[in-house]
């Protein structure tokens, strides 16, 4: 290795504030000298790499340690303990055990802590002597009782300080902050714990450069990490390299592993002489952090005390997922009804639906927008705050996506700096698109902040602009610094997105109905409302195609799924009589309502009888078929509605059967009241939805037709996958396809 090592990484290079966002702080090759670290071949339980304080702990000289069976390091009995341990799901829990006192070293008869877990090829144990903290183990009584009063806390902001509260009970932290990271990954302290004599850092920022990428990836890896002594001595490892793989063994579970040398000058810069810290995990995504701080010397909380502030961490992850979650569908559902309102100003006016639309009273508050812009055959259409027409269609430009997602930025000057010159009108903007020459841009002025950072976050920037003399190492002073943030909206949010797809879908349909728009326009249109990904649920794989007839190029078949609450979905297939502009315009009209029917909790009966009412009062009195089906994958259960529509078949392993359910008369007559069937399917069944294009030929009799759909789907989806099966049944009728197809399959466990 031709880099100078660090003694707290022997395994890599020195590193400094220019590489340390690379530094592959996973594999130091070394770790804190509070344990002992065997990592061991798990076939012959032969010890291929030893920590260096082998010798001092257990007794066995460090030269003579390498390649000896576990049992002669630790004992035959905590050796069989072990292994067995490793074998559980439950591995990862801490193993209290008592060496044998018959040996050298200084954990001979001491009670121990001994972590198990895999690191490739290799089962690595760490082993440290039972620290009896001032805390009390975690019991049953405790952990629902801390459960209790975390969930008792009404806000995120009332959880995060309740947590704060129980870490530090347990830890016996001088100080524990909870961290919560924004989109830019800095880091604000929105709860806090502390001596009294310590100064506050709650509502102080840390910039994102504090903890770099590696860094984060980590604590989503290792919910728990430790540094017991600030000021510790690291334990290399021996050798440093696998001999076996010629690599360093990869430490990103340890409980052990010797810290990057820069963040250990960081906290020592703070003052710090022990620190711990708790992962904040929400849906998969480092949400935050709870940052353990000590000042009066080195503090190894036990073992106990570490799982039980974990535990904390978790359940609090759970209750902050739910309760944003909750936020974001209150705020979705005042949306949905913001936006009901406008569809259906929109779709009663006599105006044109682009004019009627910028007019809209609630077009701006829908959004939390100042400014709106709307182009359509390149004209340009404003209302509120905007920039000028120039740059409005700059900002669109930059936005734009040739496949019409939603876009949106909370700072466009990042774009192109000349757009902060308009940051007082336009700092964000939200660009949804049917093509390049039509579009819908919302914008938003600057939201001006004042941050006040723990120490100058462009320190690092400073730093490199003094030249090369000057080491780039952590900041020393963390000291109040305030900054006024200015060119960034406030952030948009993901519900905002979906009510502004909801929106352009109605308007969309309402200019197919009231003008002769190109086909091109309208197959756009269709493309994007077909095109979306099933929700991803567990239990359940799911498979939708839509094919168009031979003869036209638009129809009014269309497939949706929406979820429901109570982690169930409802998957819907329909048909909209009819071909052409006309039709794509009611059945997109008909698939929204639908969709804002199911989200706002309506029963799916309920739901049809709706949208039969809504149909009827269609100027164009179109009439359509309906099958819903409401899964829950936890218990197999299918609630069935159809308004005329073909009843759906499953496969159950065995035959194709038809799914008994009672029709209410097509969508679009005003009359009729749907009734449910409720079935519960065998685990590893197929429930097939389908629309008539299916099986309908000019050529074929309908029931020779369904005969040959149900043989070739024979008793369900075999070796050759969901996906293989679907594409077989669509060509399992042959001749030409008179009419839209439209096929959900849904495979159950």
């Amino acid at each position: 290795m031709t880099e100078t090592v660090s003694p707290h990484t022997p395994a890599y290079g020195r590193v400094d504030l220019n590489n340390c966002d690379r530094e592959p702080i996973h594999v130091p090759g070394a770790i804190q000298p509070h344990g002992v670290l065997l990592s061991i071949d798990p076939g012959t339980t032969a010890t291929v790499m030893v920590s260096a304080n082998v010798d001092q702990m257990l007794g066995i000289a460090l030269e003579e340690a390498v390649g000896r069976p576990l049992a002669d390091l630790l004992g035959a009995g905590a050796t069989e303990a072990v292994l067995r341990h490793a074998e559980l799901a439950t591995a990862r829990e801490p193993l209290t055990l008592l060496l044998p006192a018959d040996r050298p070293g200084t954990l001979a008869g001491a009670t121990v802590d001994v972590g198990v877990h895999r690191s490739g090829e290799r089962l690595v144990v760490e082993v440290e002597p039972v620290e009896r903290g001032r805390a009390l183990p975690m019991s049953y009584r405790s952990a629902r009782s801390a459960m209790g009063r975390l969930a008792a806390a009404t806000t995120v902001d009332d959880l995060t300080a309740q947590l704060a509260r129980e870490v530090s009970e347990i830890t016996g932290f001088d100080r524990v902050m909870v961290y919560r990271f924004d989109q830019h990954w800095n880091g604000e302290v929105v709860a806090e714990e502390r001596r009294e004599d310590l100064n506050p850092f709650l509502g102080l920022h840390y910039p994102a450069t504090d903890i770099p990428a590696q860094a984060r990836r980590l604590y989503t890896v290792n919910w728990t990490r430790l540094i017991a002594d600030i000021g510790y001595t690291p334990v290399p490892l021996h050798p440093v390299l696998d001999p076996g793989t010629g690599a360093p063994l990869d430490l990103s579970h340890s409980t052990l592993r010797s810290v990057s040398p820069i963040h250990v000058e960081y906290l020592t810069n703070m003052g710090v002489t022990a620190s711990m810290s708790v992962s904040l995990i929400v849906d998969d995504e480092l949400w935050g952090l709870v940052a353990c701080h000590h000042y009066s010397g080195p503090h190894r909380p036990s073992q106990d005390a570490r799982a039980a502030a974990e535990f904390l961490g978790q359940v609090t992850s759970q209750m902050v997922a739910e309760r944003e979650r909750s936020d974001q569908r209150e705020a979705a559902l005042a949306a949905q009804s913001t936006l009901a309102q406008m569809t259906a100003r929109l779709s009663a006016s006599s105006t044109a639906p682009l004019d009627g639309l910028v007019c809209d009273p609630d077009l701006l508050s829908l959004m939390e927008a100042g400014g709106v812009a709307l182009c359509h055959d390149e004209q340009l259409h404003t209302a509120g705050d905007v920039p000028p027409d120039d740059v409005v269609r700059r900002i669109a430009q930059l936005l734009l996506r040739p496949t019409g997602d939603v876009v949106a930025s909370d700072h466009l000057a990042v774009l192109d700096p000349a757009l902060a010159a308009h940051s007082s009108v336009a700092a964000g903007a939200l660009c949804i698109a049917a093509g390049p020459d039509s579009w819908l841009l919302w914008l938003r002025p600057e939201l001006e902040q004042v941050v006040d950072w723990g120490g100058d976050p462009t320190n690092k920037l400073i730093a490199a602009q003094e030249g090369p003399e000057v080491r780039l190492s952590p900041r020393k002073s963390f000291e109040k610094w305030q900054q006024v943030v200015r060119g960034h909206s406030a952030p948009w949010e993901p519900w905002q997105a979906d009510a502004a797809t909801a929106l352009q879908t109605h308007v969309n349909g309402l200019m197919l109905q009231r003008s002769r728009e190109q086909i091109a326009v309208a197959e756009s249109l269709q493309r994007s409302i077909l095109r979306e990904h099933l929700p991803e649920v567990d239990g359940v794989d799911v498979v939708a195609r839509y094919l168009p007839a031979s003869t036209f190029q638009l129809g009014g078949d269309w497939w949706d799924a929406v979820e429901v609450g109570g982690g169930r979905v409802a998957y819907v297939v329909g048909d909209v009589a009819g071909h052409g502009v006309s039709a794509v315009g009611a059945m997109t009209q008909i698939r929204s309502a639908m969709r804002a029917y199911l989200f706002a909790g309506d029963d799916p009966g309920t739901c049809l009888d709706r949208l039969d009412r809504l149909m009827s009062s269609m100027i164009d009195e179109r009439v359509a078929t309906a099958l819903v089906a409401v899964v829950d994958p936890a218990t197999r259960r299918v609630e069935l509605v159809s308004a005329g529509h073909p009843l759906p078949l499953l496969f159950d392993g065995v035959a194709a059967r038809d799914v008994p359910v009672t029709a209410r008369p097509l969508l679009g007559f005003g009359e009729g009241h749907a009734r449910a069937a409720e079935v519960v399917v065998p685990e590893g069944s197929t429930l097939l939805m389908f629309s008539d294009g299916l099986v309908e030929r000019r050529e074929v009799d309908l029931l020779a037709a369904l005969g040959l759909l149900r043989a070739a789907g024979g008793t369900g989806p075999g070796t050759e996958g969901l996906e293989a099966w679907v594409d077989a049944l669509v060509e399992a009728v042959p001749g030409e396809k008179d009419d839209d197809t439209t096929v959900v399959a849904i495979r159950f466990g």
